[in-house]
């Protein structure tokens, strides 16, 4: 997409309605056109276009079907689907409603109409798109939530097992934060936890990778196509860089200022049986063991070949 232009795809069998449409829509929009059913299917994925203006009556895939797999995809059913038809019969609005048009428009259209219509729902859909960004935040932190983070590590999980690569998860604990609460107070609990969250933010940069608040004082990071060996080297980054903070903490067990403890686990999920919460299961456990290590540490459990048991190891 060019700058702020959003991007429209226009799906008509004939070359001059194509060019009407994009005469009406003008230059306030980047459009993209598809003259059969299969070629807007594959566009839609490809370019992800924030609005598709889809003709009815086409050879092959008509309007309806290719309406139906766009509303069935997950990576297209956001997309909000405008029938423009000259089809004017109750009963076919009716069903171009129903299998999940957000608005329909006969031929012969108004321009203004078309134009008033598409800015509607443009609209629309921006407001959408920012509550569902908002539903997957923390309110505190405003890195990932609970929700996102399960989304996430499903979505992650069988991707990996498709591909058999390898996977790593780390749990970060705050120590002794019920302590810091009790003598600091909720607010400065508060401040402490979105400067927690900032430097797990800052240092954990590759795109495919997720920080999350997890509850609490917990969070977890996601990271695919990681080995062991380069997950710890993460954590412990990340354990320094909270260190590094010098957040005041007279009430802990394991320093003078806010620290974390870290378990972590590193599997291959097509050699696992068992689905993606058997990893958090592994990390959870080593973070147990972190803590009971005299916290401020790391407590990781790897599965580093084939054919040998998975191994664990405190480190710090």
């Amino acid at each position: 997409m060019s700058g702020d232009k959003h991007r429209i795809l226009i799906v008509d069998d004939a070359a001059t309605n194509i060019e009407i449409l994009n005469e009406v829509l003008g230059a306030e929009y980047d459009s993209l056109f598809a003259m059969d059913g299969a070629t807007a299917l594959r566009l839609a994925v490809e370019q992800e276009p924030d609005l598709i203006l889809l003709d009815v009556v086409m050879p092959g895939l008509d309007g309806h079907e290719v309406c139906t797999r766009l509303k069935a995809d997950p990576r297209t059913r956001g997309i909000p689907v405008i029938f423009i038809s000259g089809l004017s019969d109750e009963s076919d609005e009716a069903k171009g409603l129903e299998i999940g048009a957000i608005d329909y428009i006969t031929k012969p259209f108004s321009p203004p109409i078309v134009r008033a219509r598409v800015r509607n729902h443009l609209q629309l859909k921006r407001y959408q798109d920012m509550l569902e960004r908002l539903s997957v935040l923390d309110g505190l932190t405003g890195i990932a939530n609970r929700r996102r983070f399960d989304e996430a590590l499903d979505h992650e999980w069988l991707r990996s097992r498709r591909q058999g690569t390898t996977m790593s998860i780390i749990i970060i604990d705050v120590d002794c934060f019920k302590a810091f609460n009790d003598n600091y107070g909720h607010a400065a609990g508060d401040e402490c936890l979105k400067r927690v969250a900032g430097v797990l933010a800052e240092g954990v940069s590759r795109p495919g990778d997720l920080v999350a608040r997890y509850g609490g004082e917990e969070f977890v990071v996601i990271m695919p196509e990681t080995d062991a060996a380069g997950a710890i080297v993460i954590a412990e980054t990340l354990r320094r860089g909270i260190v590094s903070l010098a957040v005041p903490h007279a009430f802990s067990v394991a320093a003078d200022v806010v620290t974390v403890s870290i378990g972590g686990a590193t599997v291959i999920p097509a050699r696992q049986t068992q689905g993606a919460e058997e990893l958090v299961k592994l990390a959870d456990a080593r973070l147990y063991e972190a803590k009971h290590a005299g916290r401020n540490r790391i407590a990781w459990t790897a599965e580093p070949s084939p054919g040998k048991p998975v191994v664990g190891e405190v480190l710090r």
